[in-house]
């Protein structure tokens, strides 16, 4: 849980990047111990907390700078180039402050805001398991006099334990969405809530350090002040969708160029292979070829996820249901390019380095497990789908947190 008391105000966007570039690099001096004994970045965290890049995100009337997705996708590669589970971290904190933002009234945006403004950090309360499928809730928000109760088990909640707010998505009793599902809402806990727990049981073989554990809701009273309206976030044409996959996209970018350059520094270690006739085994033409075709991949991942995070800019400033496709459809093609640049990059590295780069104690597997745990986050082969009818009837895609 982070105890930051007056978080750094950020005043420009080049301040943003130089700081998410200084972080980067300190990040990444201990990644590789961390990853290897699940050393949780307490510190990391903190010092993301002190550095203001929480409130990039907050508007300029309630006192931040609103940067641009542009500008906030850059800060989470960056991020991700030194360490992608401390990237990961303050993904669903922006993602949450989205549903403040379209959703709150001015007092909640005002108040929570300003907790933001502050260094307070967000993590999400969403996933469960036993549904039979992702976007189904059995928790439930009760009406109980004026305020709620909410009960459930929520797993996967990214962040949890560095957070100071739990942002729980839950399921209103009686109430019905324009097209007749289940309305939701989000609930805004404190971390000391009484009844609210979290279990630090992640185990995924990538991500180690996100903290993604189990969050426990027992009888946890909420007040009606802390809860707001998620459904009707869909009801319209949106960005909150292509703002947060930007941001995924963003993260596989991160890894991907980092994952390279790995595989650059590995290869300029490696002894050349005898067939290849060459000194120096970054003069072996097969070695330049996988290292050209991996480069390839990730310069274009990362001009990729450049152009979407323009694309969801332009509907932010003129939303229409044809600048939202736009918006999802340029995210989706990023976060796909992105995947398929992690995977490969974090690959080839083995390739460029030889034998030794196998080595455990290098602790160089870390690029692939990362790679491969965050892209299973919403599959690809749903986003070729909707970029292939998009491309061939126009066909606009879903309103959903996934697109």
């Amino acid at each position: 849980m982070t105890t930051v008391q007056n978080a750094h105000r950020i005043t420009g966007e080049d301040e943003a990047l130089a700081l998410a570039a200084d972080l980067a690099a300190q990040f990444a001096e201990e990644a590789a111990a961390r990853d290897a004994g699940r050393l949780l970045p307490h510190e990391q965290v903190q010092a993301l907390a002190t550095s203001g890049l929480l409130a990039l995100g907050v508007p300029v009337e309630h006192g931040g700078i609103d940067v641009r997705t542009e500008t906030l996708a850059e800060v989470f590669r960056l991020l991700a180039e030194g360490d992608p589970s401390i990237a990961q971290i303050p993904h669903s904190h922006y993602t949450f402050l989205e549903v403040l933002r379209r959703q709150g009234t001015p007092a909640q945006r005002e108040f929570f805001y300003s907790e933001v403004l502050a260094g307070r950090q967000f993590a999400n309360a969403q996933s469960e398991r036993g549904t039979k499928a992702i976007d189904i809730d059995d928790t439930s928000l009760v009406k109980e006099g004026g305020d709620f109760v909410v009960d459930g088990r929520k797993f996967y909640s990214t962040g949890a334990l560095f957070a100071d707010w739990i942002a729980v998505r839950a399921t209103l009793p009686g109430t019905t969405t324009p097209s007749g599902k289940p309305a939701k809402a989000v609930a805004y806990l404190p971390r000391t809530a009484p009844g609210l727990s979290i279990v630090d049981d992640w185990d995924g073989m990538g991500q180690k350090t996100t903290a993604s554990g189990t969050v426990v809701l027992d009888a946890v009273r909420v007040p009606a002040f802390h809860v707001v309206p998620f459904s009707p976030i869909f009801d319209t044409p949106t960005t909150y969708g292509s703002q947060a996959q930007i941001l995924h996209a963003a993260l596989d970018a991160g890894i991907s160029s980092s994952a390279l350059s790995e595989g650059v520094r590995q290869a300029r270690r490696a002894r050349p292979y005898f067939e290849a006739g060459v000194a120096d085994a970054v003069d072996d033409p097969l070695l330049i070829q996988l290292a050209g075709e991996a480069a390839v991949s990730v310069r274009s991942a990362t001009a990729l996820v450049r152009e979407g995070a323009r694309s969801v800019d332009a509907a932010r400033r003129e939303l229409t249901e044809q600048s939202a496709a736009i918006a999802s459809i340029d995210a989706a093609a990023a976060k796909v390019a992105a995947a398929r640049a992690s995977l490969e990059a974090s690959s080839v590295l083995f390739e460029l380095g030889g034998t030794r780069s196998a080595s455990e104690t290098s602790n160089l597997s870390r690029y692939w497990r990362d790679a491969r745990t965050h892209t299973l986050h919403d599959p690809s082969r749903w986003k070729i789908q909707h970029i292939g009818r998009w491309t061939l009837s126009g066909t606009v895609p879903p309103r959903h947190g996934l697109l």
